[in-house]
């Protein structure tokens, strides 16, 4: 049933890359207003961990989604599976990726947002940027104005996600990737461990970004990202080179198709 006060809500006159867009950024306000302090932690087993950061983060975003798309479903990392059981459309939400950087004081963290095959946006909570697409082109937002994503190459760095678990082991390993032969000669690896890297992909900060893993795309750690790079015209494909969807592997992120080539080559050269 639609809210019969939806008009009364602040945000019920936005399309949905104003909502992603506010949503990121009521989350960002959280992560930003509570770094720094004594936290607590809820363990997930496996070293993994989320810390009232991630929880107070993702109930901002959902006040954000609630007013704004009450019909919507929604799939968040703390919350799971909220909203109409029904819905046509579904939002993905990873309010704090990065907590491990985020709990012992590093400001590289991102907050996602991604409506599922739609408007997408990824907030740096410190550096006061919010990535956006509309689903068909892809933009940077800093204070106030929007600047058109343009993918390069031409940092030479590849963002490599080292993270266990590594379920393409051993027929795909990442620091294998860093470890051949050819890797060293055309590319510098980074490691910042959140996927704000992604965006960096579709801004041109980073020349590309490779993880292990099964289906990202409905992964609310990867939705926002990879729709970003999409809009931002990346070449975006598993690190079998398949599509990404039910039966791809991983992702590889590339600023364009050259240095995707190159990467492809390394990895099936494991």
């Amino acid at each position: 049933m639609t809210d019969p006060d939806a008009s009364a809500h602040p945000y019920a006159d936005l399309d949905d890359l104003g909502v992603a867009t506010a949503a990121v950024r009521a989350g960002a306000d959280v992560v930003r207003g509570l770094y720094g302090q004594r936290l607590s932690r809820i363990e997930k087993g496996g070293g993994d961990f989320a810390t009232a950061a991630d929880v107070e983060a993702e109930r901002a975003i959902l006040g954000v989604l609630r007013a704004a798309r009450p019909e919507d479903a929604v799939l968040g990392e703390e919350g799971g599976r909220q909203g109409v059981v029904d819905a046509q459309r579904q939002w993905l939400v990873d309010p704090l990726c990065g907590t491990l950087n985020y709990a012992v004081g590093s400001m590289l963290v991102a907050v996602n947002v991604a409506l599922r095959d739609g408007a997408a946006a990824v907030a740096d909570p410190f550096g006061g940027e919010v990535f956006r697409t509309d689903g068909e082109s892809a933009w940077v937002r800093y204070d106030g104005a929007d600047t058109r994503l343009a993918p390069s190459s031409g940092s030479r760095l590849v963002d490599v996600n080292l993270d266990p678990p590594f379920p393409g082991a051993p027929g795909f390993r990442a620091v294998d990737l860093l470890a051949h032969p050819g890797f060293a000669g055309q590319f510098r690896p980074r490691v910042v461990s959140t996927t704000l890297a992604l965006a960096w992909v579709a801004a041109g900060r980073r020349a590309a970004y490779v993880t292990d893993g099964g289906d990202l795309s409905g992964s609310v750690h990867f939705a926002a990202g990879i729709a970003l790079c999409r809009a931002a015209g990346c070449v975006v494909t598993g690190i079998d080179g398949g599509p990404i969807g039910p039966t791809g592997r991983g992702l590889v992120a590339a600023a364009d198709a050259g240095t995707h080539a190159l990467l492809m080559s390394m990895i099936r050269g494991r």
